[in-house]
């Protein structure tokens, strides 16, 4: 399968975001429900405003969350699609393979 540079910058994108434990929770939080910049913040009390600011940045430079105005608000939700791409790419593929793997392996040798 061939791949171009820029599928392969956003799939980095994506992989760093979720390198963080935090980044994983907050998209956690929009998973359940989405809500504004002051709810996320709210949910993460022991970080500044800044550093989850900070954090948001990176989701939704991987594109893993969307923000719109609504009136003075901002809303963020849960874009899953490179969560979706990112797991038919590698993840998947990867599954089969190691399914199959250990399907052959708990296979009786054939006694001949």
């Amino acid at each position: 399968m061939s791949v171009d540079g820029g599928e392969d910058a956003n799939d980095d994108r994506v992989f760093k975001a979720l390198a963080s434990a935090t980044r994983r929770r907050m998209l956690d939080v929009l998973k359940e429900a989405p809500c504004n910049t002051g709810e996320l913040c709210a949910r993460f009390p022991d970080l500044d405003r800044t550093t989850v600011l900070q954090h948001l940045k990176v989701l939704e430079r991987a594109e893993l969350v969307t923000g719109r105005k609504v009136g003075r608000e901002r809303r963020l939700a849960l874009a899953p699609l490179p969560i979706k791409r990112i797991h038919d790419r590698w993840i998947g593929d990867y599954a089969r393979a190691a399914v199959d793997l250990l399907d052959r392996l708990g296979q009786d040798p054939d006694p001949g």
